[in-house]
């Protein structure tokens, strides 16, 4: 394992011959040369969300909601680990040519770990989608593959943002979310706090907003005393990009940039985005922050520079060029996308049968798109696979494709000089003319997005509503109404309203941002050559009406675990071209077989359980294993994902709808049958109080094991059972 005490060591030793000036300047995002000491440049911002980003060519990977959609941690790992790869080879490249510009070095301010709790904000699309536990895991993984197991860093992961932020992005700079001590612990913070203790990430980076009044790249209670104090997080910090400029201009808690910088600095924030800490030694000459608490800055900073073996010659010197879009790299993106697509409805349309298809339309905005297959945050590929291509690639010379754009992504017409809806005539033309339309709707990073992007409304980056554009609704209603089978494919990183869809076409899938050449995949899982897997990250709720206030950060009301109504498409939901069905589980000495009445709501009676008996759960500190055994009752193989939930029936701080606390990616062979093991660690068996203090508050569990929620509106979907069983523990 790397050596930490030896890298401080190190540099305790170059920064102590650093003069106050140079110390100062090394705060910097972009740090200055230091010649007499050999210090090169070093430019800490690079992004590396789902792909080296804004650097030139890199593999392109599904945007980080759709990987999510995934479930699967492993995959996250391994595109962790591409992406420090094809980080190392361009840093080699471009350092031995002198260029130290920003997006070249080896600190990637990635993952986005924050909750994705009320669709409407732009950079969910950048998130694991909108439950704790889910996004810790999915985070963790993804920080170990990227930083790697060897002895020096591979590269540099950085926790974002830092906390308790998720828009609205049109106020970010200003805004104060307040949150009680539950919601905060509970949901706001549990990922944070798993990849600094378990994954060990190097890098935090503070939020632009205020969080019950203190502004978060300032923050004493976060950084100084959680952060640093209850995790003993040995990383460094970052800002986020000018947010300290918004204590004095925005948030108002200081009256200068000097007492700007000074609050940042003194509550352990390392490194500034932005320009303020340019004025750090005025701020020093005015008494305001002391050479200690600088020097302690820099040799953060320049801790993590000896454990990237910026000094020394590593292993990794020796990664080539070659490494950048290799064959093994593309597998693995087209192995993300195939994981990350979800299947909300399928009539029997899919997979589509060759040999009843003469004629195939491909219609809509985002058909032809390239912006629609990247997402936010995302790098340069050789290649752009769109959905259109994929299809005209897939379909062969026996099929013949008509396309049609249909309508603008967002306005009223395509041609400036032309009428309204001056698409949709030619649309429906292809429509008639085809024996199956697919039809490709949604967003881009335009429309969803970071505050500032050009083409959003009111550059805000959120949406108001979680309605399609009306030029996009107006081509949909059209061409469904011609009456040939129709596929829906959703193209967003956010949740809509599919309402009219769901109700109206054939097959409705959500593809999100699928990666750069992911319309081949997307075509693929069409044609039936693979199976669609993914599962839903986040809720799609009806409209915004089933949502409170985008300003509130309580979560009641939010999220699957606290939703009081019902969704369209429930979190974890996800169909496949299979029929696997979770047959019985084992635990704690008893096994429980699907469809034994056992109720996970107690107000309608849980009989059918207390008659079971219930398992023993030895020790909540330790957890429990289940054993779990699938079947599928169709020739087709596909993956599937289990999922466990869990309700404490005896706490009144439990969430009311029960949590995710162990999930697992499985393959299933046609007609074949799988058991897998799964861990619910001491996590499950704990609620978070009032207080914040996480603790074990009931000794009976109700526990579902299935491919979805144990909600009515999942068994309505997928007409399947989970297996619900109750755990009980014996106090001494």
């Amino acid at each position: 394992m790397r050596d930490r005490e030896k890298a401080r060591e190190r540099a305790h030793e170059l920064v102590s011959r650093m003069t106050l000036e140079e110390k100062a300047s090394q705060l910097r995002f972009d740090a200055p040369a230091i010649p007499r000491l050999n210090v090169p440049a070093y430019n800490w911002w690079n992004e590396g969300l789902h792909g080296v980003a804004r650097a030139g060519v890199a593999t392109s990977f599904p945007q980080a909601v759709g990987m999510a959609a995934s479930f699967d941690a492993d995959l996250l790992k391994e595109v962790g680990r591409v992406i420090a790869d094809e980080g190392r080879a361009k840093y080699n490249a471009a350092s031995r040519k002198g260029d130290r510009d920003i997006y070249k070095g080896l600190t990637f301010w990635s993952p986005n770990v924050n909750i994705f709790r009320d669709p409407r904000w732009g950079r969910g699309q950048e998130t694991y989608g909108e439950d704790p536990y889910l996004t810790a895991e999915m985070g963790k993984e993804f920080v170990k593959g990227l930083q790697g197991d060897g002895d020096y860093l591979t590269a540099a992961a950085c926790a974002k943002h830092y906390a308790v932020h998720s828009g609205p992005e049109a106020l970010r700079h200003e805004f104060d979310a307040e949150v009680s001590d539950k919601d905060l612990y509970e949901t706001y913070l549990y990922a944070f706090e798993k990849l600094v203790k378990e994954a060990g990430v190097e890098a935090v980076m503070g939020a632009y907003n205020r969080t019950n009044g203190e502004p978060c790249c300032g923050s004493r209670t976060l950084i100084r005393e959680i952060l640093r104090g209850k995790w003993n997080f040995q990383g460094h910090f970052v800002s986020d990009c000018w947010a300290i400029r918004d204590f004095h201009t925005r948030h108002m808690v200081t009256a200068t940039a000097e007492e700007s910088a000074a609050l940042a600095l003194k509550n352990g924030c390392d490194v500034n985005c932005g320009s303020t800490y340019l004025m750090i030694l005025k701020a020093y000459q005015d008494g305001l922050v002391t050479e200690e608490e600088i020097t302690t800055a820099a040799e953060r900073l320049f801790t993590t520079r000896f454990l990237l073996g910026l000094f020394d010659e590593t292993e990794y010197d020796r990664i080539g060029y070659d490494r950048i879009e290799c064959r093994e790299h593309l597998e693995t993106a087209d192995r993300a996308t195939a994981e990350s697509v979800v299947l909300l409805k399928n009539n029997g349309i899919l997979p589509l049968k060759r040999e009843e298809i003469r004629a195939i339309g491909v219609i809509g905005p985002n058909a032809d798109s390239r912006s629609a297959l990247i997402g936010n945050y995302h790098g340069t590929s050789s290649r752009y696979i769109t959905v259109l291509e994929g299809i005209q690639d897939e379909a062969g010379d026996g099929i013949r494709v008509y396309y049609s754009e249909g309508c603008h992504l967002y306005r009223n017409r395509v041609e400036g000089l032309g009428h309204p809806n001056d698409r949709i005539s030619e649309a429906v033309s292809v429509a008639e003319n085809s024996d199956v339309v697919v039809l490709c709707v949604g967003l881009d990073e335009n429309l969803e997005g970071e505050e500032g992007d050009t083409g959003n409304n009111y550059a805000s980056g959120d949406k108001k509503d979680l309605l399609l554009p009306e030029s996009q609704r107006e081509l949909i209603h059209a061409v469904l109404q011609a009456g040939k089978p129709t596929v829906v494919l959703n193209m967003t990183g956010s949740a809509m309203d599919l309402r009219y869809e769901q109700e109206h076409a054939d097959a409705v899938m959500q593809v999100w941002y699928p990666g750069a050449r992911g319309g081949r995949v997307v075509a693929r899982l069409l044609f039936g050559e693979l199976s669609p897997s993914g599962k839903l990250p986040v809720t799609f709720y009806n409209s915004v009406d089933d949502l409170p206030a985008f300003e509130d950060y309580s979560m009641k009301g939010r999220t699957y675990r606290y939703f009081e109504g019902t969704p369209l498409y429930p979190f974890g939901y996800g169909l496949t071209y299979g029929d696997v069905q979770v047959e019985s589980v084992s635990c704690g000495g008893k096994t429980f077989a699907a469809g034994n009445g056992a109720a996970w709501n107690p107000a309608s009676g849980d009989g059918a359980a207390q008659a079971a008996g219930d398992a023993v759960l030895a020790d909540p500190a330790e957890g429990t294993t289940l054993t779990v055994r699938l079947v599928n009752r169709s020739a087709v193989a596909t993956e599937e994902v289990i999922q466990v939930y869990i309700r404490d029936t005896e706490s009144a701080f439990a969430p009311a709808n029960g949590k995710l606390c162990a999930f697992l990616r499985v393959f299933v062979n046609g007609g074949g049958t799988v058991e897998a093991e799964l861990h619910l660690d001491r996590d499950a068996f704990t609620i978070v109080d009032e207080s914040g203090a996480r603790r074990q508050d009931g000794t009976r569990f109700l526990v579902s094991v299935g491919l979805g929620q144990p909600d009515p509106r999942t068994k309505e979907l997928t007409g399947k059972e989970n297996v619900v069983f109750a755990l009980r523990h014996e106090a001494d």
